[in-house]
């Protein structure tokens, strides 16, 4: 029986990078060049265009957001979000660095940043700790430079053909033993606490705002979490999860990949958006829609 009240919002949270905005390298674009669909710019840097949608993208990102709870949930910095600009822009929730910092109406919630810095410092290893790991005495070439996100999580840019065998596993269980968790993503790869998660916070906004029916889409290991936190989820059929073959009773995966793929997201979230107004029975799988 659904338990979802019919007067409470639907929620939708969404990664952003892969999933509903891509780079000029990650479009994945075939075919005919005059058949590739029509593009708007989400983000500019250092003045010039830098992450795209499809036209159509943005129109139905516009009918989620007035329709919907719509929380933006990305391992960006507030400074690399603040680049994006999608349809609601500044208003309402929206999680960054990787769930370290939630912000309302484009402010930072303090509540939320004294509960993580309490989490971090019981159960993690220091930042400079994983950061000597990464750059000192046991660096591998491969990584070939080492950054950190507001002093919360370290992320390197690396060569991933020129990683050496093994090493990710190895990494990955440093980390787990201090923990921290890992994430390659691209060409980056992530170091992050364990209590800094994406579904952390995307769980506190829906219990601040009431939701019922959680939607949730993403691409990488780190929003496995809210897609299992939702009750329906989608992912790309490209991407760190679509490599380990992530699957999930309430996971549908698009027919596309790239920048097509996050239309395909979006086309379904906005589906499931309708029909929760019409009042059908919110199903406990996504195959029903």
């Amino acid at each position: 029986m659904n338990t979802h009240s019919r007067t409470a919002p639907v929620m939708v949270a969404s990664d952003l990078d892969r999933t509903l905005i891509y780079s000029a390298n990650s479009m994945a674009l075939g075919g005919s060049d005059h058949l590739a669909p029509r593009l708007v710019v989400a983000e500019v840097y250092d003045a010039a265009p830098l992450s795209f949608m499809t036209r159509a993208a943005e129109e139905l990102l516009e009918g989620i957001v007035q329709r919907s709870v719509f929380v933006p949930v990305t391992t960006r910095t507030r400074a690399q979000f603040s680049r994006v600009r999608l349809p609601g822009f500044g208003r309402g929730y929206a999680v960054t660095t990787n769930g370290a910092v939630l912000l309302h109406d484009g402010e930072p919630d303090r509540d939320w940043s004294r509960h993580i810095q309490r989490s971090l410092g019981s159960a993690c290893a220091p930042l400079d700790d994983v950061l000597g790991h990464l750059a000192g005495p046991a660096a591998v070439p491969a990584i070939l430079r080492v950054r950190t996100a507001e002093d919360v999580f370290a992320y390197s840019i690396v060569d991933r053909q020129a990683l050496p065998d093994g090493y990710l596993a190895e990494l990955d269980a440093w980390c787990a033993a201090r923990g921290w968790t890992t994430s390659l993503q691209g060409r980056k790869l992530y170091c992050v606490p364990s209590p800094i998660t994406k579904e952390a916070a995307a769980a506190e906004i829906r219990q601040r705002c009431g939701a019922g029916l959680l939607v949730a889409a993403g691409d990488s290991r780190l929003d496995a979490g809210i897609l299992e936190l939702a009750d329906i989820a989608i992912r790309p059929a490209h991407g760190e999860l679509d490599s380990d073959a992530y699957s999930r009773s309430n996971l549908t995966v698009t027919a596309a990949t790239g920048i097509l793929a996050g239309e395909e997201i979006l086309r379904f979230v906005t589906s499931v958006l309708a029909q929760a107004a019409a009042g059908a029975p919110a199903p406990t799988t996504a195959a029903a829609y």
